[in-house]
């Protein structure tokens, strides 16, 4: 369910495994109480864990909760003020319109759980990425979005033709081949932040935990993996 990264007395930083609800879904036990009840993890008296942000279900890697309510509201305020950088890795069915770059424009609900990307910009979604060659005509990329919208990676790259690999909202099935995806290949992969003064910087690379997914132990995938071992010190364009 999940791996215990960092903690240390306000927060706690976690590997969550794939297609496991940060919320407590219907017949499933609740996350914050699994990693609450962990013989690992250190609580003081009275205190309780908190979700500063939120991954999908389908998506794998770095969580971070606060041990205590003022570092769940400090904490909060800086995802809140976008002041925490955020880096993910996706794996795309196919080869894209464009191999690195900004992606920008509004979203808005389509059928059913979908949403789609607008060429409006008046309260955009923005993911730069950059992308590699993955194995058998798949695509690799690295993701950095500066907002933090629902499904908006998802989305993002769906709106280049390159949809992420075993996502059963947005990747037909007849994309991904005869063999179904052993889930949908959406990874938190790094975090940086700072807090009482001290600056953070996460990685979990996906390929190191076999938990995480066949797809991420492919050659092609692991050379990806080697050039982008610290995605915040790569040379990311600056966005206005």
């Amino acid at each position: 369910m999940f791996d215990i990264l960092y903690q240390n007395c306000d927060f706690l930083v976690i590997n969550k495994h794939p297609n496991v609800s940060v919320h407590k879904d219907d017949g499933e036990t609740s996350l914050l109480l699994e990693i609450a009840k962990s013989s690992e993890v250190e609580l003081s008296e009275g205190n309780q864990l908190y979700l500063v942000h939120r991954l999908d279900k389908m998506t794998s890697g770095i969580l971070l909760l606060a041990k205590h309510q003022q570092a769940a509201s400090e904490l909060s305020q800086q995802f809140a003020q976008r002041l925490v950088s955020k880096f993910y890795l996706a794996i795309g069915v196919k080869k894209p319109k464009k191999k690195q770059g900004l992606i920008s424009g509004d979203m808005e609900r389509s059928r059913r759980s979908a949403w789609k990307l607008m060429k409006t910009q008046n309260n955009p979604a923005k993911t730069q990425f950059f992308s590699l060659a993955g194995e058998a005509g798949q695509r690799l990329f690295l993701c950095k979005p500066h907002t933090g919208k629902t499904h908006q990676i998802r989305v993002a790259l769906n709106s280049i033709g390159s949809s992420i690999l075993g996502d059963d909202i947005y990747t037909p099935s007849s994309c991904v081949g005869e063999q179904a995806a052993d889930r949908g290949y959406l990874h938190a992969y790094a975090l940086s932040f700072e807090h009482a003064g001290q600056a953070y910087d996460f990685v979990c690379d996906p390929s190191d935990y076999v938990t995480l997914g066949q797809a991420w132990q492919t050659p092609a995938v692991l050379q990806a993996l080697q050039q982008w071992q610290h995605p915040a010190q790569l040379t990311w364009p600056t966005i206005k």
